[in-house]
Parts: C-alpha cells; sequence; structure tokens
C-alpha cells in the first residue's frame, strides 16, 4: 500500500514528525535549559495515536485523498517516533552520565539498535509464520501468537534492543509475507486487546505524580502548543513539498493531534532506562517528568484530537454526513 501512495507519503510522515520534534525540543530546552530533557521529549512528541483517528474516518465513512494520506501517516509517523526515540534516549544517557559527546558513536550506536531491533522482529515473524502456516486451531493460535510476542519481547530485553520496533517489525513481516499472509492471527489478537489496553494505562496511572503536575505546568504547555505547531506546519511543508493535493496540505495536520500508545510507552520505557539511580538523582528525575507530562497530555490531546479529525474530512469533504 506505501509503494502504491508514493514519495508524498514519505515526505509528510518525515517532515511533521521531525517537525514536531524539534520545535518541542527547541522550546522545552529554551525553558528549562536541560538538554537531556529536552530531546527525550521532542522524540515523544513526534507519535500519533492512529486508533482514535482512524475510528473517526471510519465512523463517518470517509474517502478521498485526505482520508487515504491520514490512514498511511499515523501508521507510519509511530515508526519514525521509536527511531527518533533511539537517537534521543542514547544522547540523554551520555549527557546525564557526563560523557563526552562521540558524533560517531551517536549515530552508529542507535542506528546498531534500531537494524538489530528490525532484524530481530523480522526473524521471529518468518519463523512464527513457517511454524502456524498451516495450523488453523483458533486456541492454539491465540497461544503461539502471544508466544511469539513475549519471545520478542524478551529478546529485544535480553539484547538491549527496541521492544516497541522489534514488535513493530515482526506485526510487518506477518502481514507483508507474500503467500504466507495470516490475517486471521490479527483478528484472533484483537478478541483479546481490550483488557490488555485496561491493564496499561491502570499502570500507567500508577505511575503518574499527580503532584509534580503543577510544577510541571508550563512544559505540559510548551509541549501541547508546539506539538500541535510541528505536526501542523510538517503536514503543510510536506504536502507542499510532495504536491499533494490541496485539502491535504490544508487539513492533515488537525488529522494528526492525538496521541496514547506509543508515547505513553516510551515514556514508560525512559523511567525504566534512566530510574534506578544509574543515572543518579537526575535521571530519576527525568523519567518521572516524561510520564507524567506524557500521561497529562495525552488526556488532552485524546479529547482534542477526535473532533479536530471530524472538523477537517468535513471541510475536505470527505465524511460521509
Amino acid at each position: 500500500k506505501l509503494k502504491h501512495l508514493g514519495k508524498p507519503i514519505l515526505w509528510i510522515s518525515i517532515l511533521e514528525s521531525v517537525g514536531a520534534a524539534l520545535l518541542v525540543t527547541l522550546a522545552v530546552y529554551l525553558y528549562t535549559r536541560e538538554l537531556a530533557l529536552s530531546l527525550v521529549f521532542g522524540a515523544l512528541a513526534s507519535a500519533t495515536a492512529p486508533a482514535a483517528t482512524v475510528d473517526v474516518l471510519r465512523e463517518y465513512q470517509s474517502s478521498g485523498p485526505l482520508t487515504t494520506t491520514v490512514f498511511a501517516v499515523v501508521g507510519i509517523d509511530d515508526a519514525i517516533a521509536v527511531i527518533l526515540y533511539a537517537f534521543s534516549i542514547f544522547l540523554a544517557k551520555m549527557l546525564l552520565a557526563g560523557s563526552e559527546l562521540n558524533a560517531a558513536e551517536a549515530v552508529l550506536r542507535p542506528c546498531g539498535e534500531i537494524l538489530g531491533s528490525l532484524c530481530l522482529g523480522a526473524a521471529v515473524g518468518l519463523i512464527f509464520l513457517a511454524m502456524v502456516r498451516r495450523y488453523t486451531a483458533r486456541r492454539g493460535l491465540l497461544v503461539l501468537t502471544l508466544g511469539a510476542i513475549v519471545l520478542t519481547t524478551g529478546l529485544a530485553n535480553a539484547l538491549h534492543f527496541s521492544l516497541i520496533l522489534a514488535n513493530m517489525a515482526m506485526g510487518m513481516a506477518i502481514v507483508n509475507l507474500t503467500g504466507w499472509r495470516r490475517e486471521d492471527l490479527f483478528d484472533i489478537m484483537r478478541g483479546i486487546t481490550q483488557p490488555l489496553f485496561v491493564i496499561f494505562f491502570v499502570v500507567v496511572g500508577s505511575q503518574l505524580a499527580a503532584g509534580k503536575l503543577l510544577s510541571l505546568g508550563w512544559i505540559g504547555v510548551l509541549y501541547i502548543i508546539f506539538r500541535s505547531l510541528g505536526k501542523q506546519a510538517g503536514a503543510s511543508l510536506g504536502g507542499l513539498v510532495s504536491k499533494a493535493p490541496e485539502s491535504v496540505r490544508r487539513y492533515l495536520g488537525l488529522c494528526l493531534f492525538s496521541q496514547a500508545g506509543v508515547a505513553i510507552g516510551l515514556s514508560i520505557q525512559t523511567m525504566l532506562e534512566l530510574g534506578g539511580g544509574k543515572f543518579g538523582d537526575a535521571g530519576v528525575e527525568l523519567g518521572v517528568t516524561a510520564i507524567s507530562v506524557i500521561a497529562a497530555t495525552t488526556l488532552f490531546f485524546q479529547l482534542v484530537g477526535p473532533p479536530c479529525t471530524r472538523h477537517a474530512i468535513i471541510k475536505a469533504g470527505e465524511a460521509k454526513l
């Protein structure tokens, strides 16, 4: 599908993700003067939650250039966010540890982590598909699919790869291997996702330091304002550069506000990687700050995002009212 949609999707996805990351990084740094904190928030700002946006498009049976572009972009920019995060968290660790920044290491180490995550996920996905190629029992497939996810996560954790990117790569391998495609696996998994989502957000809530929200208020405000501006400006610039239709250039940014799973998952990963005293009190503080601000701003974006998407598709004339 991405090959069919062509270069405009890649241009828009890269520019809206990087645009949000750059503006948030700059704004938070000018306010806090803490580069490690700014880099982490910049990477987190690039992610978009597909679920809420896609639900609105399906509810209004939307179709057209804007709708097609949104479907593609909200999937790609989560992968871009994970890649940006790999570089940002590595630089943040070096700054917190007081190490001298080595340009070669700052590029090669994150690249190794990214490529390793992709290769690991793809390898597990291919082996898994070979195992279940002619297997159809739904209960057995559920157990085997969960086992593949746990295996990918465990290996990624042991090898210090990205847990999120490795599992994304496994999913991509499973759905894209021509001739062996097993989309029924995803239908089986959808049946158990709701309780997992509930557990996920309970865990997030348990980490939210409500007492810190007042002191972190301006960081949250800056994050909301400059993430929104970055998404809008990046999407418009990407549409202009790629000569996308006018409806895409004008309204795509409004469809990219929602934030949830990947941003929260990466904020939890930040707390786990920087906590535990390895990077001192500064690392613990950065982890708590990240998850507190992201949890609070996610609530805002999940309230604002769907109405903005609805407004965009109506203005573009693609919604069936």
